[in-house]
Formats: C-alpha cells, sequence, structure tokens
C-alpha cells in the first residue's frame, strides 16, 4: 500500500569540480613544446523542477540522499574535463522548500518550475589557461572546488481553489465524488481518508479544483488526530467549505457546535500572514437525504447565515442541491481571481560594488589570536590552492598581494609571522613580494617564481651560447694610436 508523505528533509550534494592539470607538451623534435594542461569539469547541480505527474514526497522518503555528479579533471594536450551531471529532483506543485531553521528558500508552485538548490563547485584551471608572459611555463594548476552541501525540508502544500474541512465522516469524500471524476475511499467509520484528496470541478465555463482534509476534531490544531499534519494543505485556498454532518448521532454534536469547533481550530493554526477563518465562507449541510435531518436544516440556517456564511443544503448520495453548490463556488473562485493584482513586470536592478569595497574584510580573531581574512575571492582561492607545490603557493601569495590583502593585514597591525586564517587554512604571516618586480639576475639564485626549469634552462643556454659567439667576433684589442698609410707597420711585424 503506497503511502502518502508530504515532508521531508533531504540531504543534497552538489558535484566537486575536477582538478585542472599540469603538463607540458611532448612531441617528436618538440620535446618541450611548452604547458598544454586542461581545465577540470564544472561539478553538476542538484536541481528542484517541479513535475504534474508527481503527487507525493515519498520517493525522498525512502531516498532522502541525493548527489550530483563531479567533474572530470582535465588533460594534456589541452582537453578540459567534462562537466559533472545534473541531478534534477521532481517534486509536486505546491511544495516549499526551507531550511531546517525555517527561513524558506523557495515556492514551488508553477509546473516546470526549476531552481538551483546546490551549486556544483568550479573546475580548476590547467596550467596552459595560468600561463602569461611572465609566467610562460606554470609547472602547477588549481584544484577543483567543492559542491554545495546542505539539508533542506521540504513541505507539500497541496494548490487547490476550493478547500472541503469538517468533522470525521461529514460527507466530505462523497462530496468530491459527487462533483468530479476523483474516487477516493468512502467508508461508514471516521478517519477513512488519512491522505488529501484532490478533484477536479466544472461549473459552466469555470473549472476549479478541490481538496478535502481528513477530519478535523477539537485539538487539531495542537497535533489532535490528524488534522494538524494536514492543514497546511489548506493554507493556499481560495474559498474553504464547511461541510457540516447534519445526520450525526453523536450526543453534544450539533450544526452550530460543529461550526464553532472549527473555527476555533482554523483560527489557532491561523497566523498573521494566514487568515484560514476569513476565507471560511460556505456552509453545506450534508446528507439532507436522512428525514430528521432534512427537518433540521430549516432550525440551524439562519442561525448559519447571521455569521455571514452561504448555506447550501445537499446529499452527496442523492446528487440534491450539489449542481446549486457547484456554481456557487465557482462564482466565489471566479471573484477571487478577479480581485488578484496583476503580475508585475520583471526588474532587474543592478547594484555596483561600491568604490572602496575591497571584496574582502580583515578581523582580528578574538578566540585564537591573530587576523582572519573573509571574502569570495580569497577563499575561494585557498580551496584552488594544492599546498603541496611550492609554486602553487607561491601563486597564491602573488593572487593575495595584488587583491591587497598584505596591504590591509598590515594596516590591521598584523607582524611578520601573526597567525592569518583564510578559510579552512592557516598560515604566518610573511609579507612578500610580487612576482616579477626583481630583475633575472636577483632572481637567478631563486629560481624565480612562475618559471619551469625543464623549460626555461634549454632557451637560457642557447642565449649565453648565441652572446659568447658574439663577442669572440669583436676585435680582441682597442686602438690606441692612429697611423697614417706611410706609418702602417708591415706585415708580420
Amino acid at each position: 500500500m503506497a503511502a502518502f508523505v508530504d515532508r521531508v528533509v533531504v540531504h543534497v550534494s552538489a558535484g566537486n569540480g575536477g582538478h585542472g592539470v599540469s603538463s607540458v607538451h611532448r612531441e617528436k623534435f618538440k620535446p618541450l613544446g611548452g604547458p598544454d594542461g586542461g581545465n577540470g569539469g564544472d561539478g553538476g547541480d542538484v536541481v528542484l523542477e517541479v513535475d504534474s505527474s508527481v503527487h507525493t514526497l515519498l520517493d525522498f522518503h525512502h531516498r532522502p540522499h541525493h548527489k550530483a555528479g563531479n567533474g572530470r579533471p582535465g588533460e594534456g594536450s589541452n582537453r578540459h574535463g567534462a562537466r559533472g551531471e545534473e541531478r534534477v529532483l521532481r517534486v509536486p506543485p505546491g511544495s516549499v522548500v526551507s531550511t531546517p531553521d525555517g527561513e524558506v528558500l523557495a515556492d514551488l508552485v508553477g509546473v516546470g518550475t526549476r531552481v538551483v538548490l546546490a551549486h556544483g563547485g568550479k573546475g580548476g584551471l590547467g596550467n596552459a589557461a595560468l600561463a602569461n608572459t611572465r609566467r610562460k611555463a606554470p609547472g602547477f594548476a588549481l584544484l577543483g572546488e567543492p559542491g554545495e552541501e546542505l539539508d533542506v525540508v521540504i513541505e507539500l502544500k497541496s494548490i487547490a481553489d476550493v478547500g472541503l474541512v469538517g468533522f470525521p465522516s461529514a460527507g466530505k469524500s462523497s462530496l468530491i465524488a459527487a462533483m468530479s471524476a476523483a474516487r477516493p475511499k468512502i467508508a461508514d467509520y471516521p478517519f477513512t481518508t488519512l491522505v488529501p484528496n484532490l478533484g477536479v470541478i466544472r461549473a459552466g465555463d469555470v473549472s476549479f479544483t478541490m481538496a478535502d482534509v481528513p477530519g478535523l476534531i477539537p485539538g487539531a490544531s495542537v497535533g489532535k488526530g490528524l488534522g494538524l499534519e494536514f492543514l497546511r494543505h489548506i493554507e493556499r485556498c481560495a474559498v474553504l467549505v464547511h461541510v457540516v454532518d447534519m445526520a450525526t448521532m453523536e450526543p453534544g454534536r450539533d450544526p452550530e457546535s460543529d461550526i464553532e469547533a472549527l473555527e476555533h481550530e482554523l483560527a489557532e493554526y491561523s497566523g498573521e500572514e494566514i487568515d484560514l477563518v476569513g476565507r471560511l465562507r460556505i456552509a453545506v449541510l450534508n446528507k439532507i437525504d436522512v428525514p430528521d435531518a432534512r427537518e433540521l436544516v430549516d432550525l440551524v440556517r439562519a442561525t448559519l447565515e447571521e455569521r455571514g456564511l452561504q448555506v447550501f443544503p445537499i446529499s452527496a448520495v442523492t446528487g440534491e442541491g450539489v449542481p446549486e453548490l457547484g456554481y456557487a463556488l465557482a462564482a466565489a473562485v471566479e471573484e477571487h481571481r478577479a480581485s488578484l493584482p496583476e503580475p508585475e513586470a520583471v526588474r532587474v536592478t543592478l547594484t555596483p560594488r561600491a568604490v572602496d569595497d575591497s571584496g574582502f574584510t580583515v578581523e582580528p580573531d578574538p578566540e585564537y589570536g591573530g587576523f582572519v581574512v573573509r571574502g569570495v575571492k580569497p577563499e575561494r582561492w585557498v580551496r584552488q590552492t594544492d599546498f603541496t607545490n611550492d609554486e602553487a603557493v607561491g601563486f597564491l601569495a602573488d593572487r593575495l598581494n595584488r587583491l591587497g590583502v598584505e596591504d590591509a593585514l598590515e594596516k590591521a597591525g598584523a607582524v611578520e609571522g601573526a597567525a592569518v586564517t583564510i578559510g579552512d587554512v592557516s598560515f604566518d604571516f610573511v609579507p612578500t613580494l610580487p612576482a616579477g618586480t626583481l630583475t633575472v639576475e636577483e632572481t637567478a639564485g631563486l629560481g624565480g617564481r612562475g618559471t619551469d626549469a625543464r623549460i626555461d634552462a634549454p632557451h637560457r643556454v642557447r642565449a649565453a651560447e648565441r652572446l659568447a659567439a658574439k663577442k669572440a667576433r669583436r676585435v680582441p684589442f682597442e686602438l690606441t694610436e692612429t697611423w697614417t698609410d706611410e706609418e702602417l707597420p708591415e706585415e708580420g711585424s
């Protein structure tokens, strides 16, 4: 037997970005042809998509963990890694996505609506993409970034124009079956309906949807019975209809007390943004096919109309009064649709970054001492760095220096040896010189940041040989005197 699940906790993980690769091109007669490492592919996203063929969250209940594909690493010969496979999670219309703390992330209504729940990590750059005029042969590549991971709560709130509420066995399921093609379970005992039922009704030229909620009893708003679990399904209804059991034989119950109890539960469930009591506009007096029930209608009609309710005596079994109810519901739905504001045109607002916004902040670390650098770029660069490669670490230092991190640390009072934390990495602050500020002769003993001896050494040797040959062709002595033709020394002297 299939279960109905309308609230689940889902754990999603986007794909990790693939690593870039450090490679040197090699072929016959070109053993060292330059860097040709490709970039890593981006990780796949986790996407939620509204699908009209999905009616429950049961799949997420059985499989709460979902992960997108990882990006492939780059390869030599400038071959880039493939992007990770996207993971699409299909949810029913009316799904609300929120954090475990209750912050709403997305409200998915229209069929086909898509929202990226977790973004995949960016792929790392290969050494071919990192080469420039100063760094002609990088001996390193950037790492791929990890994908986003988060836990979300998906809650299903059915989308229906009309909601049927009432005590158990009031005939809500029978009414939906009489007015639509829906065939819910119907029996002569309480709580027959364990899941909300949806039906599509057409009255004249108006079509609308109707949903019933499992029987509400006193205390439903605080968890008694099944009401608390399914009251969320009538939050979106434009019109609420109270189905009253006119043939009940339970002691202490009558139509007026049933409506008062129902209004109390709706008021307790309502909040500042939800007013369910104000949507209760129609009272359906069901089961008038029972003789005693028909006589009771005349006694309660006036009292219910004084409450501002439209009263419709019906029999879901014989169909008496059902057409009139359908047209009244259609009119109420049309009135609600006409009152909705026109959708506003989407406006895109571009806010330029402030002139003094450096994109990062430097704050003292009160817990461990030292300083903490926060910012999208610095934290991303740290995640992309392979700290086992000295040249990659030097490249990170250059990027942070150009961004102004070292100047900001010095202004904040950082001295050499102070602890600095960026993301998940802590290190000692050592001011560095930016790459390219020293001459070749000055960096010859240091190896030079951004150079690769495998490629640069042969070029340096050939350049030195050409310089020596050029010097050998010069006159090996300097002229110190000037002679006339008569005073030229004899040949061989």
